[in-house]
């Protein structure tokens, strides 16, 4: 027999589920802080990506951490995670994988590559051929490759981690609009301070930082999660304040392509994850404005009159807001 329970004992079961999950969130940040030093921004900023079922760009010099962290984060919620370190030879088969012929068998079987696992860390991703940027299209926006006309999907969750560095960048191919616009964030980890540096040296003697990482969730849990993400209510006025925003930057005088409207996606769903983190089930202006700049800096084509003048993408868009009105809504 089926317990009947009065509505407001219901209720509150179901506001405890909510809290622990939200709580499981900050767990998993946690412990990637054990890894990774003095980058507790970014590290939100991950797991808000990784909420709202986005990927992210990470550009930066070599060795500031962006491998550590992705390991950090595939073990923390338990992911397979793997790697592809991007050279001109790697060819697009060994992210989609490919079909080869079994003698015994007389069949074709295919063999997987490299993109079909929870979290894959694309290394310097700029320094490859077109041809193999290009088979990460569909990976980043299905969650699936099509070979020989047979589509096989990847394990859910499905992160992508990129990386690129503007150091040494002869023979290098940066990605075209329409693939950088496929990140949901492009992200910069930088040097970490004196304070920061001196810790990180005092870890890391003899040990191996993420050995101390612990296992804090599951693919299922961080599923449930985005589902919480999906759930979170965005009032009318919050998505205007979006739409303005959105055409704010396809009429600035600086910029000669605007936001697209993947983007503004983009911006609702992490503005949503952000309230989540936040513990709201209701997103507010302010989640809107943490992450507007990340989502949308890289998004932008700045003309050659605001190239001249030395102004970045970020300052554009820090004007924007400060120039667009903001709903009165507050948590």
């Amino acid at each position: 027999m089926f317990k009947v329970v009065d509505g407001d004992y219901l209720i509150a079961i179901l506001v405890k589920v909510k809290e622990d999950v939200m709580k499981q969130a900050v767990k998993i940040i946690k412990e990637v802080k054990k890894a990774v030093i003095g980058k507790d921004d970014i590290l939100v900023k991950v797991m808000e990506v990784i909420l709202a079922g986005g990927n992210i760009l990470i550009e930066d010099i070599p060795g500031v951490g962006k491998t550590t962290m992705a390991l950090a984060f595939s073990k923390a919620m338990q992911l397979e995670c793997k790697r592809v370190q991007f050279t001109p030879d790697v060819m697009p088969s060994d992210i989609t994988g490919f079909s080869i012929y079994n003698k015994a068998t007389g069949n074709f079987e295919y063999r997987e590559g490299a993109g079909l696992c929870n979290l894959l860390l694309a290394d310097e991703i700029n320094r490859t051929s077109s041809k193999t940027q290009s088979a990460l299209l569909e990976l980043m926006e299905e969650h699936a490759v099509t070979v020989d006309g047979v589509t096989h999907r990847c394990p859910m969750p499905h992160i992508v981690i990129a990386t690129q560095n503007h150091v040494g960048t002869a023979g290098a191919l940066p990605l075209p609009e329409s693939q950088m616009d496929r990140f949901t964030v492009r992200l910069t980890m930088g040097y970490p301070t004196v304070e920061d540096e001196i810790t990180l040296l005092k870890d890391r003697q003899g040990v191996n930082p993420l050995d101390n990482v612990q296992a804090v969730a599951t693919a299922y849990d961080i599923i449930e999660m985005k589902q919480k993400v999906d759930d979170v209510y965005r009032h009318d006025e919050i998505l205007s304040y979006i739409a303005k925003l959105m055409k704010a930057t396809r009429e600035n005088e600086y910029i000669k392509v605007g936001v697209s409207p993947r983007g503004a996606l983009a911006v609702s769903n992490m503005a949503a994850a952000c309230a989540f983190l936040h513990k709201r089930d209701y997103v507010i202006p302010e989640d809107i404005q943490q992450i507007f700049v990340d989502v949308c800096s890289h998004r932008i084509v700045m003309n050659p009159q605001a190239r001249v003048s030395g102004i970045t993408s970020s300052e554009i868009l820090e004007e924007i807001l400060k120039e667009v009105p903001e709903p009165t809504i507050r948590g």
